[in-house]
Order: structure tokens, then sequence, then C-alpha cells
């Protein structure tokens, strides 16, 4: 083999236990999501602030890992592959707003001084799920084509 087709083949493997990596820390950002909605409507507020403290926490790291992992070559023009472009073309506008939307639901219950307002919570949660569903889809499209040999 020659020494860049190995280069190549080790960035892939690398790449390969990224994506698991991120496939894994959004399945624990889901598990924190069901344990949260199973709580409503939310009658002890004290646990309910805990798990949502532990969820935002788990969402923010799983929103950042996916851009590092997935969206920062894209972002910042370096990918070269055309069925990533392709794909990524497709889908990136649509990961940023639901990253945005993601960033808000943080700001809006991150407990830092207003653990308390959990009124909207359950809305917000399904809101928020929907937006989980089509994010994962499409993070799903892209890892499809990353995971292609080429």
């Amino acid at each position: 083999m020659t020494p860049d087709k190995a280069a190549i083949k080790d960035r892939r493997a690398q790449s390969r236990q990224k994506m698991q990596s991120l496939v894994t820390a959004r399945t624990a950002t889901l598990s924190l999501y069901a344990k949260l909605a199973d709580m409503k409507p939310f009658p002890d507020k004290l646990e309910a602030q805990k798990l949502v403290q532990r969820f935002c926490q788990a969402l923010v790291d799983y929103t950042a890992g996916a851009h590092f992992i997935l969206y920062r070559y894209i972002d910042e023009k370096t990918e070269r592959r055309r069925p990533v472009l392709d794909v990524a073309d497709r889908i990136y506008p649509r990961i940023v707003d639901i990253t945005q939307y993601i960033l808000d639901f943080n700001d809006k219950y991150d407990c830092e001084d207003h653990c308390g307002l959990l009124g909207s919570l359950a809305e917000d949660l399904s809101k928020l799920g929907e937006a989980l569903a089509d994010r994962i889809e499409l993070e799903d499209s892209l890892i499809e084509v990353l995971a292609q040999e080429r």
C-alpha cells in the first residue's frame, strides 16, 4: 500500500471512530430527552430542573461535537469530495437553523438564573423533539455519504 493510500485509510478509520462517538453522544442525549419527556407534567420541579440541566449540557455537547465531526470541513470549505459536498449543500442550511433552535432552547432552560420557569417545557420539548428528529435524519444522510469509500 502506498503511503498516500495508507494515510487516507488511517484518516477514514479515524473519521469512522469520530462518527461513532457522535452517534453515541446523540443516543445519550436522546435517552435524557426521553427521561425528561416521561416526567411530564413535571410535578417534582427540583428533579425536573436537575434533569433539564443534564439534558441541556448533553444537547449542547452533542451539537458542538456534530459541528466539529461532520460540519467543520464543510463550513471551512475544505471538504473536497463531490458527493459529500452535494449532500452538505442540500442539508447544511437546515442544520444551521436547527442548531440555532437548540441553542435557543438551551438559553431558555439552562438553569443559571431561571430554574423555576418550566411552564412551557412540555411544549418546547415537543417542538425540540421534532427538530432533533429532522436533524438526525439530515445527519444520517451525511454520515452515510461520508462513510462511503471513495
